[in-house]
């Protein structure tokens, strides 16, 4: 059965999202595992 043009770009848009949805969740957790690290130095430099 031959690939047809739709075929490809239907599959070039899924790849697509779901490279969006990954950098969506890498951009989210490393920006809440900055905060928890700022948190924490914050933390230790009001007990010292």
């Amino acid at each position: 059965m031959p690939v047809t043009s739709n075929n490809k770009t239907g599959n070039i848009k899924k790849a697509k999202n779901y490279i969006k949805k990954i950098g969506l969740v890498g951009f989210l957790f490393f920006l809440v595992k900055g905060l928890i690290w700022l948190f924490v130095f914050l933390f230790i430099k009001s007990k010292v």
